[in-house]
């Protein structure tokens, strides 16, 4: 089973071929085609690859699928015996890709 580790938002990504994921949101709009250059790590099984820090000309292809938000997180600031309570809601934006080809 071959997979790759790629890096995009300041976050590393393990994905085989045909996989989907939610990555940061990106600039792109649905159905365009990515590159991303930042190849950490790839395995096909026997051999491993290990970049330092990435792989010189290797890259993984995903295509946009849809674009979202996450689920609501519940920020609570509270300080006790002040009567002070505050409470914030954040969604993430979020962009889903399907992984369309990988280096081997």
């Amino acid at each position: 089973m071959s997979f790759v580790i790629f890096e995009t938002g300041g976050k590393q990504y393990r994905v085989s071929l045909g996989d989907t994921l939610q990555v940061e949101s990106l600039p792109e709009i649905v159905g365009e085609t990515v590159i991303f250059p930042y190849v950490v790590l790839t395995s096909d099984g026997e051999n491993v690859e290990i970049g330092t820090p990435f792989l010189e000309g290797k890259s993984v292809t995903a295509e946009i699928v849809a674009e979202g938000r996450g689920e609501k997180i519940r920020v609570v600031k509270k300080n006790a015996k002040k009567r002070y309570h505050k409470i914030q809601g954040h969604r993430q934006n979020y962009t889903e890709l399907k992984i369309t080809s990988i280096p081997s």
